[in-house]
């Protein structure tokens, strides 16, 4: 693919045949043993397929949940974040065959080794084609996967050992862990298809082409002062939502809002001093609520920055009123952008999402732009609020649907993607 880093190696660069391929893939999709989207394991079938129609022997590994106490380190396995619902949609939607390798787990110290006896077996077995692949348990099960000592080492040289090629497609994953960084300094390492087109498209976010706008969204704003900095510098226009909007709001107008913390309100004057040019677009009116857990009419109402006045409180702001996007000066911008990246959640869903329905529904009436959504939260809305424009979106070119909202604001607020530790690791020297 042109556009990338000439330093990258790409799986399409290699010689599969009868090589044992270990892919590190972004399945991190199970919430109490449940797939709750699989956008993300649909998005690595044309790895998986590329692996077997080039003569290789696929060997999948991800991450699923959080398993790791930071206070004692001990490691919790169990079926919540286990990879069993992700092989059995695998073998579902492909008709393979992956076995999951039975590697016994201590309960407190997690999985100590990859156990010989139990892999030789099973490698003997995919390299005769008895099976389709191997997919091995949650990466984080592992003794060595965060931690920063020897076992760290030792579990790259006991994955390394299982393979002949490493692939990295978690863009995702972009924190440096042994499965997607030290595992890749011990094999010959490469880029994956899914890795190749986030990367690609992170470029078009990085130099868009103008007018662009970018919206964003947060419930802290300390989490995305970083990527925020950085976009204003190159948007033309900045919309902001959730949490970070209302630090905004008190920030400049001089108000109250309850939910929103003082450090928040006072990163947040550093924006509000910076946008002297008026490149931030402000939704004019927002939802009220004195209730977080139900929308209660009788609890709500709307209310209009116009009539801000400095020392006003007020409840909890849970939306963005649709309305707002009605105003020429948010829909006008929005009619005209080349470019818009979108990682917002306008409102607290499930009960607040009228605001993001409507910017969603606004945001593909603009047929010629660039619409590229920056993950997580962001897509799953999207596919909620408004399921028959998501599923139109995944067949126009003129969409773009990243797998990692975490990974694309770190890369933004680097200036660059080839600075994130598991990509860096792939680079030829």
């Amino acid at each position: 693919m042109s556009g990338l880093n000439a330093k990258l190696p790409r799986i399409q660069d290699f010689d599969l045949a009868g090589k044992v391929v270990l892919a590190r893939v972004d399945h991190n999709v199970v919430e109490k043993g449940v797939i709750k989207d699989a956008f993300r394991i649909d998005s690595t079938f044309g790895l998986i397929h590329y692996i077997a129609a080039r003569g290789g022997y696929p060997i999948l590994m991800t991450h699923v949940g959080r398993t790791r106490d930071k206070k004692t380190g001990h490691i919790t396995s169990g079926p919540g974040t286990a990879v069993e619902p992700v092989v059995d949609y695998l073998n579902r939607k492909l008709e393979a065959d992956f076995r999951i390798p039975a590697l016994a787990a201590d309960p407190e110290l997690g999985i100590t080794s990859v156990d010989a006896k139990v892999m030789e077996p099973l490698l003997r077995d995919l390299k005769a084609r008895k099976i389709g692949g191997l997919y091995l348990p949650n990466s984080r099960w592992f003794a060595g996967e965060e931690s920063k000592d020897g076992k760290t080492a030792a579990l790259a040289a006991e994955w390394a050992g299982l393979a002949d090629l490493y692939v990295n497609d978690a863009f995702g994953s972009w924190q440096a862990h042994c499965s997607t960084y030290d595992v890749a300094k011990a094999l010959p390492a490469c880029a994956g298809f899914l890795m190749q087109k986030e990367l690609l498209n992170l470029e078009r976010v990085l130099k868009a082409e103008a007018p662009f706008v970018a919206i964003v969204a947060g419930s802290k704003y300390d989490t995305k002062i970083g990527p925020l900095n950085e976009l204003y510098e190159r948007v033309d226009y900045l919309i902001l939502g959730g949490v970070i909007y209302n630090a905004f709001l008190c920030a400049k107008y001089g108000i109250e809002v309850a939910g929103v913390a003082q450090e928040d309100v006072d990163l947040a004057k550093g924006l509000v001093e910076k946008d002297k040019s008026g490149k931030i677009l402000e939704p004019g009116a927002l939802v009220e609520s004195k209730v977080l857990d139900r929308r209660d009419p009788g609890q709500c109402r709307v209310v209009k920055v116009a009539d801000f006045k400095p020392g006003q409180k007020y409840a909890y702001f849970l939306d963005v009123a649709p309305e707002s996007f009605d105003d020429p000066r948010l829909a006008r911008p929005l009619a005209k952008a080349k470019t818009i990246f979108i990682n917002a959640v306008m409102g607290f869903t499930p009960n607040f999402g009228e605001g993001s329905a409507r910017m969603y529904g606004q945001i593909g009436e603009n047929k010629t732009a660039l619409k590229l959504y920056g993950g997580g939260d962001t897509l799953t809305e999207l596919k909620n609020l408004q399921p028959g424009l998501y599923l139109r979106a995944l067949d126009d070119p003129s969409y773009y649907f990243f797998t990692g909202g975490g990974a694309v604001l770190t890369a933004i607020e680097q200036g660059s993607p080839y600075g994130l530790k598991p990509v860096a690791a792939l680079l030829k020297p």
